[in-house]
């Protein structure tokens, strides 16, 4: 989406997952390549059926292709996320996740839904997940203080879809905090 500057209040989901499509991760080639210089680095060569870590923009490219099977990472199955879940949904603190999570998954999911097992399953998982991370975050900008504020463990995405109400609030707490010292100084 081309959106003027000023219009443009956050980076959008198209972006990060652009952004995350650097990730590394593994595949089984299905054909013979040599190793291949690219702007963001070299990766090869690719000999099926040694597996093989390459940035997730080729192995989705390799994927639509039909020259590869990714292998999903260890955090995108169902006993994981189902745990992670459970820790969301009955601890105060977000739990830990990878930073990028929200965007390899559905670039995988999007993509390479035939290499996961049980794809349907994880989609709603992530989609219960998203939503109980989004209803602590809700609850910890209720609760913003402008001295300080700490939010360990959220994603990219999470951050992003913050960005734009913690900025104006930190801009207001920041004045109201100003404004009654400044005008105990005009009363002097």
């Amino acid at each position: 989406m081309s959106l003027p500057q000023s219009l443009r209040t956050s980076v959008t989901p198209p972006e990060l997952e652009l952004i995350a499509s650097e990730q590394l991760v593994e595949i089984i080639p299905l054909v013979s390549m040599e190793r291949t210089a690219f702007i963001s680095g070299a990766y090869g060569p690719l000999r099926p059926p040694t597996k093989c870590k390459i940035p997730l923009w080729m192995a989705t490219n390799l994927k639509l292709k039909k020259k590869c099977h990714i292998v999903p990472p260890d955090w995108l199955n169902v006993e994981f996320l189902q745990e992670r879940l459970a820790r969301e949904t009955s601890q105060p603190e977000f739990s830990q996740l990878p930073f990028r999570f929200a965007e390899v998954a559905k670039v995988l999911l999007d993509v390479a839904s035939d290499d996961l097992q049980n794809p349907d399953k994880l989609r709603f998982l992530l989609k219960d997940l998203r939503e109980a991370r989004q209803a602590k975050s809700r609850d910890g900008l209720d609760k913003l203080d402008h001295s300080e504020l700490s939010l360990p463990n959220l994603s990219s995405m999470e951050i992003n879809e913050i960005r734009p109400f913690f900025v104006r609030s930190m801009g207001i707490l920041t004045q109201l905090v100003r404004e009654p010292s400044a005008g105990l100084a005009d009363t002097s």
